[in-house]
């Protein structure tokens, strides 16, 4: 099958814009939002409005935006090119705008016609009130290894009671429901998994602490506990007969395939602003054109800063690409996280020494600190760097014993 990597039109007037929003109202709000912890609701209510019309700001609304038009065949490859210069502006507005965030994909993916009614319905007019949706996978014992997570669920007449905690949870306090991934037996591993979608408000259903992050402070990330907590058995995905099969874990892996070329064009987008930023102070603070042997080294570092970028997007674009075109992704989506979380790690590590004092001293309109603080957790969440070269060596390994 030919593989195109030219964006078309709309693409690239989609993504000018994007960049224009992301450049000129997000970036210079980036330091308050990060220093206060949050963003304001009223800015949340115009994103989520301006989503909606444009998509490519998030998954969700480009995946509406792309039913509405009855054009689904670009949707993975749009949202990665909105992701990455949305987080070149500001990464943690991109987590914390309103809808369905990460919750969506298994809803979309295993719920059944009414579920998705019912539970994507309440994001259609936010023009009052903002609403947020989420996944509860991490536990503190099995975070990429999803196998092994010990929240338990257990059928008790015409409900489900689960038991157990969430942490880490991006949005997981606010949102109106959490898809939350438990087991009727750990001993069964894959096949005792269940996805059901949590309401907030369900009796046994709390929120335990707000985590105080290195980065990506402007976003709320939440610990969630269950005890006792009675969830009816109409919120399990894909009812009952969607789990004679190992459904449960596949749910989870499905979002990753779809989740994890997102992060993977997040990351590149911090790697690129730090990246850019360390070419400007390069241009204004040297000739690079003398015979200098340090200039030389920092010409070499900023050339491969480069191409590790280009390379990662190349892959990122493809993981989106196959998704796009409804073929297997689970190996490149690996590939792509494992190295645009690499490079742009090294992106800002790079441009801050190559910045000297000037990329760590904390100033008003100094954002490389910030990209150093946020970078970091992209080589871990969504399934960190070494789970990811586990998954791309398995699948490595299976492609050979088919010669």
């Amino acid at each position: 099958m030919p593989i195109e990597f030219t964006l078309n039109k709309r693409q690239e007037e989609t993504r000018a814009a994007v960049h224009s929003l992301a450049e000129n109202i997000v970036r210079p709000q980036s330091l308050s939002w990060d220093r206060n912890h949050g963003v304001p609701d009223d800015f949340l209510r115009k994103m989520a409005m301006l989503a909606n019309s444009m998509g490519s700001l998030s998954a969700a609304a480009e995946f509406a935006r792309a039913e509405r038009s009855g054009d689904i065949k670009s949707v993975n490859l749009n949202t990665v090119l909105g992701a990455e210069e949305m987080a070149w502006g500001d990464a943690g507005l991109l987590l914390c705008l309103p809808g369905p965030g990460l919750g969506a994909p298994p809803v979309r993916a295993t719920g059944t016609p009414e579920q998705k009614e019912r539970f994507f319905s309440i994001f259609k007019d936010m023009s009052q009130d903002l609403r947020w949706g989420a996944y509860a996978l991490t536990e503190p014992g099995a975070g990429s290894d999803v196998a092994s997570i010990r929240t338990s669920c257990k059928k008790v007449g015409s409900d489900w009671v689960i038991n157990g905690r969430k942490c880490y949870i991006t949005n997981g306090a606010r949102a109106a429901w959490n898809v939350v991934f438990a087991t009727i037996d750990p001993g069964l591993g894959r096949a005792g998994q269940r996805a059901f979608v949590v309401e907030k408000g369900t009796p046994g259903f709390s929120v335990g602490k707000i985590e105080e992050k290195m980065g990506l402070r402007a976003s709320e990330t939440a610990e969630l506990v269950f005890e006792d907590c009675r969830v009816p058995a109409a919120n399990l995905l894909g009812g009952e007969e969607a789990y004679h099969t190992k459904e449960g874990f596949m749910t989870a892996m499905k979002t990753f395939d779809n989740t994890r070329p997102i992060v993977a064009a997040m990351a590149i987008g911090i790697g690129r602003a730090a990246y850019e930023y360390a070419c400007e102070f390069v241009k204004h603070a040297y000739v690079m054109t003398r015979p200098i042997p340090r200039y030389s080294a920092i010409a070499e570092r900023l050339a491969r800063v480069g191409r590790g970028l280009a390379a990662a997007r190349m892959l990122t674009w493809r993981a989106a690409w196959l998704a796009d075109t409804g073929l297997s992704n689970a190996k490149e989506a690996s590939m792509c996280k494992a190295m645009a979380g690499q490079a742009a790690i090294r992106a800002c590590i790079d441009s801050i020494e190559i910045c000297g004092a000037e990329g760590t001293i904390l100033k008003d309109h100094q954002l490389l600190e910030k990209w150093f603080r946020d970078i970091k957790v992209y080589d871990i969440f969504e399934g960190t760097g070494q789970i990811q070269r586990i998954v791309i060596s398995k699948r490595i390994l299976t492609d050979l014993k088919s010669f």
